[in-house]
């Protein structure tokens, strides 16, 4: 049982190995910006914009995109920070895996490969859709005279065969080469780009000011306009069309995940990140703005909002454009979706998480083959077969979840004892007796250390023992204020708490800020990288904030499938990884049999020298 619970905490170290990366390293800023772009800016623009008026927010759909951006800034910026920290490939997973442990780690990783599946699925099947679309639904209604599928809840109504061969050419374009697809991506972004600035420019053309301004008298008794005005369903409804367009902004998480096959990581993946979703936010906040100024919200909710919106104004013309630039979106954010996987895979297959073949590196391209096949396979046949409607929800629990524990994991790792380079010693540290008087070696009394009374500026084994409560009990309180918010949210909107839940709140605010006080007191570690989160730990635990609201809100049905899924991950992880994962210790450190280890003299122990293998 000691040996099982150390492997759950067991974890990598952050400095470089040494080893230079098998991936083949040719990305640049640029490259990256366009894949961060390329991932996130095409579904939100085309569709997402519509439906979010129409239902939701109204003319405030500028503002939900805003707050939903400011929401993904703080998880980009800690992925920033780790991106500098950390240049290697596995995203969120291997960042959980340096400062949480491996069982952590290896959850987040399972839940990015349900996210990045799930994702391409979802994009290849709507991509098949618009070209169906565009040839009035003839490959709809051949495969369904040909091929119907019996009629479920959970398969589709025929086995889309477009959208199968179009994720296994995008399997082989990613074989081939990154920076092949990278190119790929640098270019139909640039034409994404510029067909959204046709669509504001233009669009600037045909605005009336009196469309964020309706009164209910001018919306249609056929349709819900709410109040009218800016706020038609009020704050509540902007809210919660914040919470839909936030999953607009999933994506960017891709740049981290090329951190071995940058050029330079450290200063590029902050630099990618940051530029994508500044420049994806300005995006979606320009064409919601002109696209709600130029036709009312209430008539948007179609498949297609955007070119129809211009096609109502008198401009037919745009929808050619706008149809191109969708397909350049769709395109990019279908690789953009499926670039990670393979190196999700890749990199938990190098630690002997999952399976070892996925780690094998094809010495022509330099490309993970084997997890590319299986992933582009996969993915292919959940878009065939599968309703991916139905699963969409699931994409955004594990992304939440994937942000949460990064933003945990900058906490951790600023305010922890700074380790040693070796990894051997970091064992060591780990083995050693828990003799308080050589691990938590303080003066004064404990309220004056959580307080940190005489203002200490270098974390030490008590300050880091101390810094790992108050983050534990801070993101406990946080998870209970919003589970609270989910059961009140109406009335808090509306401001008729009853009294016991308005001071239930007041309470829990008020825990939350007090323990906040204290971590920011707390010393944190001295190390330079070329970019650290700001404001540490208010912005990280805004970031948390942010992403537990919205997992609360997710449905039954979504976690219950996220069980189901996280229920196989444990299968694989108990029967293979635990026992094959070679990421805790090199291979050189593995071949020693036993480490020996001088004490210090203490009163019970006096010079002892003693061995312990490593399993």
């Amino acid at each position: 049982m000691n040996t099982i619970l150390r492997a759950f905490v067991r974890r990598k170290p952050i400095e470089d190995s040494g080893q230079e990366s098998q991936l083949n390293r040719c990305l640049g800023p640029i490259d990256l910006t366009a894949l961060g772009i390329g991932s996130t800016l095409g579904v939100g623009v085309y569709v997402i914009t519509g439906t979010v008026a129409a239902k939701l927010a109204g003319p405030s759909v500028v503002l939900s995109f805003i707050i939903a951006a400011i929401a993904s800034i703080f998880a980009g910026l800690c992925y920033a920070e780790f991106g500098a920290r950390v240049p290697k490939a596995g995203s969120a997973y291997i960042y959980s895996y340096i400062s949480v442990g491996e069982l952590m780690a290896f959850i987040i990783g399972w839940n990015l490969i349900l996210e990045y599946v799930i994702g391409t699925a979802s994009v290849a099947r709507s991509y098949s859709n618009y070209i169906d679309y565009l040839f009035e639904n003839k490959i709809q209604n051949f495969l369904m005279q040909y091929l119907k599928l019996p009629a479920s809840k959970w398969f589709s109504s025929y086995p889309d065969i477009f959208a199968f061969s179009l994720t296994m050419l995008l399997a082989v374009i990613l074989i081939i080469g990154v920076q092949e697809s990278t190119r790929f991506t640098t270019i139909f972004t640039g034409v994404n780009i510029l067909v959204i600035i046709y669509c504001v420019i233009v669009g600037m053309f045909k605005i009336d000011t009196h469309n964020w301004n309706l009164s209910p008298k001018e919306i249609p008794p056929n349709h819900d306009g709410g109040k009218g005005g800016f706020l038609p369903f009020g704050v509540q409804g902007m809210i919660s069309g914040a919470a839909t367009c936030f999953y607009s902004f999933v994506g960017f998480d891709a740049i981290a995940t090329t951190g071995e096959e940058v050029l330079n990581p450290q200063r590029d993946i902050p630099i990618g990140i940051i530029v994508s979703l500044l420049i994806v936010t300005v995006a979606y906040s320009s064409v919601s703005a002109v696209q709600t100024l130029v036709w009312p919200f209430w008539d948007q909710d179609q498949k297609a909002p955007l070119p129809y919106v211009f096609e109502q104004v008198g401009f037919p013309f745009a929808k050619n454009v706008i149809t191109i630039g969708a397909l350049a979106g769709l395109s990019t954010s279908l690789l953009g979706a499926m670039f990670p996987l393979p190196r999700i895979l890749y990199a938990m297959a190098n630690d002997g998480l999952l399976f070892k073949f996925l780690a094998n590196i094809n010495p022509r391209f330099k490309t993970p083959v084997a997890a590319t096949i299986v992933s582009g396979l996969f993915s292919a046949l959940m878009a065939t077969f599968f309703d991916v409607e139905q699963l969409a929800e699931m994409m955004s629990i594990g992304t939440l979840l994937a942000y949460s524990l990064v933003a945990i994991s900058i906490l951790i790792l600023r305010y922890k004892k700074e380790e040693p380079i070796s990894i051997a010693v970091d064992v060591i540290q780990n083995l050693e007796y828990n003799d308080s008087r050589s691990n938590f070696i303080y003066e004064g009394s404990l309220l004056s250390r959580i307080i940190n009374h005489k203002s200490l500026d270098t974390p030490d084994a008590f300050s880091s023992q101390i810094c790992l409560w108050l983050i534990s009990l801070i993101n406990l309180f946080i998870l209970a204020f919003n589970g609270l918010m989910y059961f009140y949210e109406e009335q808090l909107y509306q401001m008729t708490l009853p009294i016991s839940v308005t001071i239930a709140f007041v309470s829990l605010l008020i825990v939350i800020i007090a323990l906040t006080v204290c971590l920011a007191r707390q010393p944190m570690i001295g190390s330079s990288v070329s970019f650290k989160v700001p404001l540490v730990p208010v912005l990280p635990l805004l970031s948390v904030f942010a992403n537990t609201y919205l997992m609360v809100h997710l449905s039954i049905l979504t976690w219950f499938r996220f069980i189901i899924w996280m229920t196989i991950g444990f299968v694989i992880y108990f029967s293979y990884g635990i026992v094959k994962s070679v990421g805790y210790l090199t291979q050189e450190e593995r071949d020693r049999l036993s480490i020996v280890r001088t004490t210090p003299t203490s009163n019970e122990f006096d010079n002892e020298t003693f061995t312990e293998p490593i399993e």
